[in-house]
């Protein structure tokens, strides 16, 4: 299904935002579901032009309505260096592709997910190819569960 196709869908992206790489999520055409759709990494934190191009590329694949970011407070509420990176980029997403951003907590998705790793029998040193995808999936599930996205 083109982006053209899915216009009149809602479809979210879930973005797992890291120092090196993003994970990315989406939901089915109906906003119900959620699938990891890929990882994406660059060699240095702020070369952020290929992965913006990326994500725009997924935008329009996907016909994306809106975009939920994880949001990597500090367990005590407090705003740290990552949590104020995600903020920028938030800015950076909302101006180039002029569609809703949503933070959403993602404090312990990156555990969660390499639990869910583990239990899945696969290996620790390969937990890097999927655990941002994971926690992709479970910042976009979180979102959901919690009454947003639905309307």
């Amino acid at each position: 299904m083109t982006g053209q196709e899915a216009g009149s869908k809602k479809r979210i992206l879930g973005l797992d935002f890291g120092s090196k790489t993003v994970g990315v999520a989406v939901t089915d055409a109906l906003g119900i579901t959620v699938q990891g759709v890929e990882t994406i990494w660059r060699e240095k934190e702020n070369h952020l032009r290929r992965t913006l191009r990326r994500i725009g590329e997924l935008v329009d694949e996907f016909g994306i309505t809106a975009i939920v970011l994880g949001y990597p407070l500090n367990m005590d509420d407090s705003i740290g260096d990552r949590a104020q990176k995600t903020l920028e980029f938030k800015k950076e997403l909302e101006k180039r592709f002029e569609i809703p951003v949503f933070l959403s907590d993602e404090r312990l998705t990156t555990l969660e997910a390499e639990e869910i790793l583990a239990e899945s029998g696969v290996r620790r040193e390969d937990y890097k190819k999927y655990v941002d995808k994971i926690a992709a999936v479970l910042i976009l599930e979180g979102y959901l569960n919690n009454g947003n996205g639905s309307n």
